[in-house]
């Protein structure tokens, strides 16, 4: 099995991963304007970046209809989640949050090119309330207690959250259990060793 299949927990047909390598071409080439990603992450961007956001699909629920996004940046993960939703789960609607207008710009243009079916909205988070996620998902934004603060607010109760974290996760999982109550299941990441996942469901302010 391919490093691509394997990250994202099913076979993809040739052209999911055209799409997939399409979105890392146009991120390359919007990168030169705008910091979708760090320069020197632009030689890894299949690893560090496609392929990580990959492994975050085979622990959400098949059942999901609506996937949030949250501080979707360059689209990592949520435009490669609308990728594959496209030929895995193709009644799933994507919306992504970004408030970073120039950086919401590149992820309607690549949605566009790719037909996916998802939204962009050009917002700060704390100003949609009309959301009720069954998948809320980050990258690189925030630390896991201000995550659930901001997932809360555009998710279903019984809704899952999902958030890659790097080597100081035990520690953000420490800190917000002092205001917060939730389930959690931790996973490695396959891209990085020092890396994982958190599964998060059953959120509660304390």
């Amino acid at each position: 099995m391919s490093d691509l299949n394997a990250a994202a927990g099913a076979i993809l047909s040739p052209e999911a991963e055209q799409d997939l390598r399409r979105f890392a071409q146009m991120m390359l080439k919007w990168n030169q304007h705008i910091n979708l990603i760090s320069k020197a992450s632009e030689g890894e961007i299949w690893n560090r970046h496609i392929l990580d956001s990959v492994q975050i699909w085979p622990i959400s629920p098949d059942t999901a209809k609506l996937w949030v996004d949250i501080g979707s940046g360059g689209g990592l993960p949520g435009l490669v989640v609308a990728i594959l939703a496209k030929y895995l789960r193709s009644d799933m609607r994507v919306v992504l949050i970004e408030s970073d207008r120039r950086k919401a710009a590149f992820l309607v243009q690549a949605s566009n090119a790719l037909s996916l079916n998802c939204e962009v909205r050009a917002a700060r988070i704390e100003d949609v309330a009309d959301l009720q996620a069954d998948v809320v998902s980050a990258r690189a934004l925030a630390p896991l207690s201000t995550l659930l603060m901001l997932g809360k607010r555009v998710s279903a109760d019984d809704a899952v959250l999902i958030f890659p974290k790097g080597e100081r996760a035990e520690e953000e999982i420490l800190t917000a259990r002092r205001d917060w109550q939730f389930t959690l299941k931790q996973t490695s990441s396959v891209t990085n060793p020092a890396a994982s996942l958190l599964r998060i469901t059953e959120v509660h302010h304390v």
